[in-house]
């Protein structure tokens, strides 16, 4: 074995952390790294295998398999044990798969470091499961790839991927080729292969970060991990052959969605020695990132696109660098592809200037700093860049390089990779394109021809030189006049993106580039959060230009055409019809607070955006963004001139308290199933139902149904019961979750994000997407399991197992800055002590005959609105009135009492009335 090494934090280095790194005798290699943040560790168990290494012919998607059922438990520690150890330690776990890698993941309190190092070193050395457990967990990942369908992007990469390689493995994405998944069931005995042959100590990595001792946590890792064998399997991936010629690719898509259009080129494999692959990424992000002429051009001035993006991933291999943008109309995509084009001729002709590397480099190098504010986020980019060499030194050489780039090495990039031969064109539309798209130019055709305010401030100091800011307004989507649905949202986007009086927001984002400072909004029912992050060595030049965006704004008509457009896209396309998930959600939610200030969504309506004027605009902000309207807090590294600075700027917000306060919303309580059937054009058939409740953070009963929620179905929790009967049990479908409090965006986060502050709520049940065929027999199961839960109540073994966990997770899903100041603000909001300690007084002094009175009292498994989005609306409407039997058929056999119970609960009786089931067109959706 050899000894600790100590990676000291050097002059140049990015991560200011200093690890120690070791070797065990088997190949395992752990890295622990003190973060200075207390009672919390990140476990990060990075595996060298991904979709690269999928090389046999029918077998691609295994590497993300295995993520999936790596959570399916050893002998030792079956699911149901280890499930409950995680809970115990009050644990937030998950993992994801790459091209490259595997990573898992787990954040937890410090005193259960060594009680999860054991039960994670038992299942990478003993995972155990059978062929039926193998079947339905294939389902799932099936139901996983479904769900991903509904998704444009994802399509588009598919097929872009697909056309560009000829021989390598990144041919196919990680979820594998269709086919591979369809045969996955047949698959049981590779799977074992594959493990044995890729989970392997000599591939594998441990970083332990956080509250942590290192030698104490070397110790751990030796005691439980220094028996794993060595592997002796080698293979080579296939070598790709050079590009033979542009490629153009296009994928129609069923239903309405705007055109995509991407350019990709062979890119080179990431080094933390060579230039090349940092020079093109940092080419392409300069070329066509938010600061760049393009961007001003398409996006703001000519607004013919409302999404322009670049990518040049870090991989171990060489792989595709891409450029895309979403077209506002189908008949400018070639206009939008000729435009990429000729700016990438000039990023192979023309070099960049020393001042714009220079700030290029300082916005990278601030923008991760920014990013690191908590022990998970810290060991989480460390796990993205040691996979490569297994070493901590790996993300502080390759942020050397990028230091060392000169304008030279971006061109030198540019001229080799940039090249016609390597090109790959791929677009995606519902409508036809011009038939001139098909036909590629060659890049030469582009290339340029030679010839006082009385305003209490929240202030959180701490030791982090990241200054984040917020500026609450009690201004939201219930304050929308009738008919301006969507107002709020749209004076917000107004003030955050639209610049100044005296400066256009290209001029701002130029300026906010090399100090990596932003100044972003967030718009509710009822609040407003404007949000300012920028490091302590900026702090004046940041707040010169973005606090006139608040106090003088510029609102300019082509702003204001812009994000009304972008605002109405987020709404029909993004929302409607290319998420059924969260378009489900927020259904819901409009439809049990109808009639109210809640009975739309943030984003508005079409009719409603359709009729808001920039005048509409410029009487709300003047009337909401006052001085008696706004709560503020500060934290970081925060001087007292700094809260002076701060308070004198919003001395120049008008007088007055505001808009007049709303008045709770009275959501409708369901007599009996209510539903509505969304009929969509999709693969899956997507599940909410819920009831309103008057149960906020100010109501005695809110530690309660906490409780109930997350014994439910925590969000993204493998162990709550919901999750354990439909997913693992019946590999029906991605997850099944509760909640008592909004959750918007929740399919892209673990924790929603503070600032959502509301006077009503609602229960709800997410039942992520399933089989079109299995959507009736879905309702039921939740339903039965809902009924049975609130019938029998909570045993006292699940209390106290729930409880202990939450008492410790609520400090995991604060831990962030921007979590702990946003949640403060939110306790002013509510009027309550702060969120931790209202949380973990409320439960400890809870009884379980407490959390069963208030399940009982508060939540229904009869009376319930429901929203379901299908293709087959009258099918499914049909099954749902005359009650019948809804059977369901598995891959792999299922135990007799199982069997037995899927047909007490297909056969069991709904009482749906036909007059209580509606069925709206997709079209129709959030149009008034």
């Amino acid at each position: 074995m050899a000894a600790p090494a100590e990676s000291g934090a050097g002059k140049a280095d990015l991560l200011p952390f200093k690890a120690t790194e070791k070797t065990l005798a088997n190949g395992l290699k752990v890295i622990v790294v003190p973060t200075g943040f207390p009672n919390i560790v990140s476990l990060q168990i990075p595996v060298q295998t991904g979709s690269r290494n999928e090389v046999e012919p029918g077998k691609s998607g295994f590497a993300h398999f295995f993520e999936h059922m790596m959570f399916r438990g050893t002998k030792e520690y079956p699911p149901e044990k280890y499930q409950d150890i995680i809970t115990k330690a009050g644990a937030r776990q998950n993992a994801y798969t790459s091209d490259d890698l595997t990573n898992y993941y787990t954040t937890f309190a410090k005193d259960d470091l060594e009680t999860v190092l054991k039960v994670e070193a038992d299942r990478f050395q003993h995972l155990d499961y059978s062929e039926d457990v193998f079947k339905t967990e294939s389902r799932a990942v099936l139901g996983e790839y479904n769900k991903n369908s509904a998704n444009p992007m994802s399509k588009l990469f598919e097929v872009m991927r697909d056309a560009a390689y000829e021989k390598h493995t990144y041919k196919h994405t990680t979820m594998g080729f269709i086919k591979d998944i369809e045969d996955m069931p047949n698959q049981y005995a590779y799977s074992k292969v594959f493990f044995d042959r890729w989970y392997r100590p000599e591939r594998t990595t441990i970083i332990v970060a956080g509250d942590v001792e290192p030698q104490k946590a070397f110790a751990m890792v030796e005691k439980y991990w220094s028996k794993w064998q060595r592997g002796t399997y080698k293979t080579d991936v296939p070598v790709e052959p050079a590009a033979k010629g542009a490629i153009y690719k296009h994928v129609p898509w069923a239903t309405p969605t705007l055109p995509l259009v991407t350019v990709a080129f062979r890119a080179p494999a990431f080094s933390e020695k060579a230039r090349e692959q940092a020079a093109l990424s940092m080419l392409l992000s300069l070329s066509f990132g938010r600061t760049s002429p393009l961007f001003k051009r398409l996006v703001q001035d000519e607004q013919k696109v409302d999404q322009l993006f670049d990518s040049t991933p870090n991989r171990v291999d060489p792989t595709l660098a891409m450029v895309g943008a979403r077209v506002k109309r189908g008949d400018d995509a070639v206009y939008v592809r000729d435009a990429i084009m000729q700016t990438i001729a000039k990023a192979r002709t023309e070099a960049v200037s020393d001042k714009t590397l220079a700030e290029a480099k300082s916005a990278l190098k601030y923008g991760v700093i920014r990013s690191l504010d908590n022990t998970e986020q810290i060991a989480g980019t460390l796990a993205s860049f040691v996979h490569f060499n297994r070493s901590y030194g790996t993300i502080n050489n390759y942020y050397r390089v990028l230091d060392s780039l000169t304008p030279a090495d971006l061109l030198a990039a540019g001229r080799k990779f940039l090249t016609d031969d390597g090109m790959v064109v791929t677009t995606l539309s519902h409508s036809t394109l011009p038939a001139e798209i098909a036909t590629l130019p060659k890049l030469a055709r582009f290339e340029p021809k030679t010839g006082k305010a009385n305003i209490d401030i929240l202030v959180q100091k701490s030791a982090l030189p990241q200054i984040r800011y917020k500026l609450l307004f009690s201004a939201g989507a219930a304050h929308d006049p009738a008919g301006k649905e969507g107002l709020a949202a749209l004076t917000a986007a107004m003030v955050a993106a639209a610049g100044s009086s005296d400066r256009k927001i290209d001029e701002i984002a130029k300026a906010f580039f090399p100090m990596a400072g932003s100044f972003t909004e967030q718009t509710d029912k009822e609040m407003t959060t404007f949000t300012g992050s920028i490091h302590k060595d900026n702090w004046t030049a940041f707040n010169e230009i973005a606090l006139p965006m608040l106090l003088s704004p510029g609102f300019r008509q082509e702003d204001f055409r812009r994000l009304k457009d972008a605002q109405k896209n987020a709404l029909q396309t993004d929302l409607k019809d290319n998420n059924e998930e969260e378009l489900g959600k927020e259904r819901l939610q409009t439809n049990v607070f109808a009639g109210s200030g809640y009975g739309h969504a943030a984003l508005g309506t079409v009719k409603g955006l359709d009729s808001i004027t920039l005048d509409d605009v410029k009487s709300f902000w003047k009337s909401a963004y006052t001085q008696g309207a706004v709560r503020v807090g500060i934290s970081g590294d925060v001087t007292d001139a700094m809260t002076a600075t701060l308070k004198q700027a919003l001395a120049k917000l008008p007088e007055g308290e505001g808009l007049p306060a709303t008045t709770a919303p009275v959501g409708k309580m369901p007599n009996g199933l209510e539903v509505e059937i969304i009929e969509k054009n999709t693969r899956a058939t997507a599940i909410s139902f819920g009831l309103p409740l008057t149960v906020t953070r100010s109501h005695p009963d809110f530690p309660a149904l906490w409780m109930v929620k997350t014994w439910l179905g925590e969000h993204r929790s493998s162990s709550a019961l919901l999750y354990q009967r439909i997913r693992e049990l019946r590999g029906m479908n991605y997850g099944d979750y509760a909640y008592t409090e909004a959750f918007p965006r929740g399919m892209f986060q673990f924790f929603p994000n503070p600032n959502l502050g509301r006077k009503a709520q609602l229960f709800e049940v997410w039942i992520r997407p399933v089989a079109p065929e299995n959507g009736h027999f879905a309702l039921r199961i939740a339903l039965a399991e809902l009924d049975k839960a609130l019938s029998k109540g909570m045993s006292k073994e699940q209390f106290d197992i729930t409880r202990g966990y939450l008492m410790k997770n609520v400090f995991v899903m604060t831990s962030t800055q921007d979590q702990q100041l946003g949640y403060a603000l939110d306790s002013q909001w509510y009027n309550t002590p702060e969120f931790t300690k209202l949380m973990r007084d409320g439960l400890s002094k809870l009884t379980v005959d407490d959390v069963n009175a208030a399940m009982k009292k508060h939540l229904s498994a009869k009376n319930l609105s429901v929203v379901m989005i299908t293709k087959d609306a009258a099918g499914l409407k049909e099954k749902l009135v005359s009650d019948a039997p809804s059977p369901i058929k598995y891959d792999g056999n299922k135990p007799k009492e199982v069997l037995d119970e899927d047909q007490v609960i297909g056969n069991m009786k709904l009482n749906i009335k036909p007059e209580a089931v509606k069925i709206t067109p997709a079209a129709e959706v959030f149009a008034n």
